[in-house]
């Protein structure tokens, strides 16, 4: 699916009423991030990343409960949530419920899920398109309880992860500890939810095949109209991370993914004034910094994920960009978030 959703969202009336049911006020927790009631009051009213993030920001800062996250989940009706999670909760089974989350999250909230399936293990993660400071730990732990919780609504079972990773310590880690029941690594390179393989193929009792379909359909539509609203630029942009890794992607390639002539897709990136080499060099250095940013990729991988055919070519693009080396650069970073931490 290629589009690119706005940096806008807005706040269900369900969220505001799960704060309120926790002893929660919208209004304080809005006052405490600096953002109008409108936000509240007011269900037609859009709000950025930034402001989302300052939201749970507040609600972390807020909340003296440890178990709020999994409360504020428990209580959640899954039928009257977003689009993208009714979905997924009336899926065919725990595998086709977690891919329609990933490919329709983006209609409800600008961000990307990543779902890497190997031999025995699923690992999600998610990407904010808009990145705004780091993701709070509330918003990580909410996002995991609802796939989890997802899974064993669906299913009707007790599951569990394999295990959960996260980058930072957790204050509230006995909590999620007795909540998932499973191994969690607190001091991870990455925040990632691991699934069972084995765990992907149980059925959903909620299965519904003819409100899928009715609910497909809209949201198809409406990934249309992001398709058709993104620029040329978003479009190629999105396309190249998913075609970097271990590959050298043309204009050709991008075009023929796009559905579009070469000419065309070169007339509509000269018209919003830049060059296909400069999108490509633009993806490479977004994506350079989340891989060296996670300590398990070593750097001749990273070379190999973005596309370069040596070693050396990296490194010299690198610095480039830099003005160091990938190794020098890595470790600033990490000295940067032990300070930090």
């Amino acid at each position: 699916m290629v589009f690119s959703a706005p940096d806008r969202l807005k706040m269900p009336r369900l969220f505001w009423t799960g704060l309120r049911k926790l002893g929660l006020a919208p209004a304080a927790v809005l006052r405490h991030a600096h953002l109008p009631l409108t936000a509240y009051e007011d269900e037609s009213y859009s709000i950025t990343t930034a402001q989302f993030l300052a939201i749970w920001r507040s609600i972390e800062e807020l909340c003296t409960n440890p178990a709020f996250v999994l409360d504020f989940v428990a209580q959640l009706d899954f039928a009257a949530l977003p689009l993208s999670t009714v979905a997924a909760y009336h899926a065919r089974d725990y595998r086709d419920a977690i891919s329609r989350h990933a490919r329709y999250s983006q209609l409800c909230i600008p961000t990307e899920v990543r779902v890497q399936e190997g031999k025995d293990e699923c690992i999600i993660e998610q990407r904010w398109l808009y990145p705004a400071g780091e993701e709070p730990s509330f918003l990580i732990d909410a996002g995991f309880a609802v796939l989890v919780e997802l899974g064993r609504r669906g299913t009707q079972c007790p599951l569990n992860p394999k295990r959960i990773e996260f980058k930072h310590r957790r204050k509230n880690i006995d909590v999620l500890r007795k909540y998932f029941n499973c191994p969690i690594n607190s001091r991870a390179s990455r925040n990632a939810l691991i699934l069972r393989v084995e765990d992907m193929e149980r059925p959903f009792v909620t299965f519904n095949a003819e409100l899928l379909e009715m609910l497909q359909a809209q949201m198809e539509k409406r990934a249309e109209g992001y398709r058709t609203q993104a620029s040329a630029c978003e479009q190629v942009k999105w396309i190249l991370r998913q075609m970097l890794a271990g590959g050298r992607p043309d204009i050709a390639n991008v075009a023929l993914e796009l559905g579009l002539g070469v000419r065309t897709l070169q007339r509509r990136i000269d018209q919003e004034q830049t060059t296909f080499r400069d999108l490509l060099l633009a993806v490479r250095q977004e994506l350079v910094r989340e891989y060296l940013a996670r300590p398990g990729i070593q750097i001749n991988e990273v070379a190999f994920l973005l596309g370069y055919e040596d070693t050396n070519s990296f490194y010299r693009a690198f610095r480039n960009w830099e003005g160091t080396t990938p190794a020098h650069w890595r470790v600033g970073q990490s000295g940067n978030a032990l300070s930090n931490s």
